[in-house]
């Protein structure tokens, strides 16, 4: 080799097979965030379709008065310490969840809320009265026994009172067994009563007659309470469940349906009440009577209130004298 001869350099370039190259883990990031955002996306669009219109309505509820307008507003919920989460519903596993306020919210006044109850009762009370009285016009067997059969709403309920007739009495003068029509009233009537859950009172009348003779003792008080009890005996045979029966008494002849003449047929009858909740909740704790409940029948000053009484009064009072 001469001596100015220079040495060749050959170099080589490598080539990296592919598209570019490696460029870094970047879109994988990108990738997980688009997946995770899709998946939040379907999420949301699932809990909208299964939701409630109330879920619905909170939800815009909440984007249309965000925190900070409340806050600024104020209000009840704001700056609530005494729950995990301020301004949540009464019960956080309920599915509602807060209700809006508004005309379809209960009443928070507890009067106002016992008058509702009491208000939506009488209407109750009032359909069974119309009920009954359009019964009695459809009803064949109940028919001929119209001017017999009185119906007005008390302070107590619904009262339905079945009064005697001077042609038509419901008991023979001085006895406690009903009459055959008089028993098929009170079994037509057991299946009216039925339609409510209401708990009866039933009460016996008699007429001012004095009952005198036969067993030492027994008198129009103890005459007027055997025909209540056989009055319940047949409300019972008409299909009336016995637990609705809540009180017998027998008045006498205390609380005359004619003032004016004591000894009047009419003043001899049974009245049967529908009772309301007030009149079940005093009897139940011993009050016996709501107030105000006197004016209507005078149960409450008059009555002699009796168990039911065994049927064996029937056998001693049919050798009674006559009485109411």
């Amino acid at each position: 080799m001469a001596k100015n001869d220079q040495p060749v350099i050959i170099k080589k370039v490598k080539k990296v097979s592919g598209h570019g190259g490696h460029h870094g883990g970047a879109w994988k990031i990108a990738y997980a965030d688009f997946v995770t955002a899709m998946m939040a996306f379907f999420l949301l669009m699932w809990l909208l379709a299964v939701a409630d219109q109330d879920v619905k309505r909170g939800i815009a509820d909440y984007f249309n008065n965000p925190p900070v307008r409340l806050s600024l507003m104020g209000g009840k919920a704001v700056g609530e310490q005494t729950r995990p989460l301020p301004g949540g519903g009464e019960d956080l596993s309920r599915k509602e969840g807060e209700k809006r306020r508004g005309s379809d919210a209960s009443p928070t006044d507890p009067i106002k809320a016992k008058e509702a109850a009491r208000q939506a009762e009488r209407e109750a009370l009032e359909k069974l009265k119309e009920r009954i009285a359009a019964a009695i016009d459809q009803i064949p067997s109940l028919q001929p026994y119209k001017g017999q059969l009185l119906l007005d709403l008390t302070s107590e309920g619904l009262r339905i009172q079945v009064v005697d007739q001077e042609s038509r009495p419901m008991f023979d003068q001085g006895r406690t067994q009903l009459k055959p029509y008089a028993a098929e009233i009170l079994r037509e009537l057991a299946k009216l009563i039925n339609a409510t859950e209401n708990k009866i009172s039933i009460s016996g009348h008699t007429d001012a007659t004095a009952f005198v003779g036969g067993e030492a003792g027994y008198s129009n008080w103890e005459l007027s309470n055997d025909r209540a009890n056989a009055a319940r005996r047949a409300l019972v045979a008409g299909g009336l469940d016995p637990k609705r029966v809540m009180r017998v008494v027998g008045l006498a002849d205390t609380v005359p349906l004619d003032r004016e003449n004591p000894e009047n047929p009419q003043n001899r009858r049974i009245s049967i009440v529908v009772m309301n909740k007030d009149l079940e909740k005093a009897i139940s704790a011993g009050e016996g009577e709501v107030h105000g409940a006197g004016a209507d029948e005078g149960e409450g000053a008059a009555a002699e209130a009796t168990e039911p009484a065994p049927d064996t009064a029937n056998g001693a009072a049919d050798e009674h004298a006559p009485g109411g």
